[in-house]
């Protein structure tokens, strides 16, 4: 007879929200939690086990990742929520806009729903969530604190593995619609300077390079998004049959490509020195030095990236 004295993954998923798969990969990648097995190689979780995956799931709720805190012990675990919960409810809400009822926006409240709707696989409560964020928000702040925040979470949650692909491809093909809407809301002079947005050969997420052409549009350039996994040479072409003064590229995943430095340094040479490189993406930090070597400027944010423009076009 094999031991009854634990629960089995159905009950731990109906009591913490989370998917099996969620608490399978925290338990195996980052020994969030050690449950028992039984003589058949069944896992028995505890109520402590159990508990413990409700406190790391608000953590990363809160923004943590999953890898910096697996190995907390409970109660630090516990005391670090706790203090996340008490400095939320004590933080004034972002002046943003006012609704009709002259109700402050928060624009993390708008994250943490299109988060939620991302995990339940719900594309028409993000797409509502988005929508909801555009008329509340100015467009500046829907950019830098929703849909780039959300964008990085995904791409965060992903490679933890606490975001199924199908739930990644969800979002990602949702937030492309909307930023393709959004991008054409605006009117830019034919006679304003131009810049294309592409990512590199290899780089086959394409959303960061569309969200730098929304950012460069309003700030009144003419920008023309090339799509991904664009060779140097193509690259190279399209700015010059643009006659564009500057590339915008997106390096977001791998961070470990052994060509990518080499497609870098070519562009330049291919470019020449006239024409500004600005490269941003979680995972350009891991090409610096090729970056360095082709004259590029790293971006950390949007908002750097609208600096950058409008400095160009002074």
């Amino acid at each position: 007879m094999e031991s009854t004295s634990g629960h089995p993954i159905k009950v731990v998923v109906r009591r913490t929200g989370l998917s099996a798969h969620v608490v399978r990969v925290w338990e195996k990648r980052y020994q969030a939690v050690m449950p028992e097995r039984t003589a058949t190689n069944r896992r028995l979780y505890s109520d402590e086990d159990i508990a413990r995956l409700q406190w790391l799931q608000q953590a990363v709720q809160a923004g943590h990742s999953i890898g910096q805190i697996a190995q907390l012990p409970t109660p630090e675990l516990v005391s670090l929520v706790r203090a996340e919960q008490a400095a939320q409810a004590a933080a004034p809400l972002a002046q943003r806009t006012i609704d009709g009822e002259g109700e402050e926006q928060d624009p993390s409240q708008f994250l943490a729903q299109a988060l939620a709707a991302v995990q339940r696989l719900d594309a028409a409560s993000l797409e509502n969530q988005l929508a909801r964020a555009s008329i509340a928000l100015s467009q500046r702040h829907l950019l830098e604190e929703v849909v780039q925040p959300l964008l990085e979470r995904i791409g965060q949650m992903w490679q933890e593995g606490t975001l199924r692909v199908a739930d990644e491809h969800m979002a990602s093909a949702v937030v492309c619609r909307f930023i393709g809407n959004l991008r054409t809301s605006f009117q830019v002079s034919a006679a304003a300077p131009h810049v294309v947005a592409t990512t590199p050969a290899g780089q086959l997420h394409e959303i960061g390079a569309l969200l730098a052409t929304v950012v460069a549009t309003s700030e009144g350039w003419n920008s023309t998004f090339l799509g991904p996994n664009l060779p140097a040479e193509e690259i190279a072409g399209a700015v010059a049959q643009k006659g564009a003064k500057a590339v915008l590229l997106s390096i977001v995943y791998p961070g470990d490509d052994p060509h990518l430095g080499g497609e870098l340094v070519k562009l330049r040479r291919l470019l020449g020195d006239d024409i500004a490189l600005l490269v941003g993406g979680r995972a350009a930090s891991h090409y610096q030095r090729f970056l360095h070597r082709a004259g590029a400027t790293t971006l950390a944010n949007l908002s750097e990236l609208r600096d950058c423009l409008n400095s160009l076009r002074r």
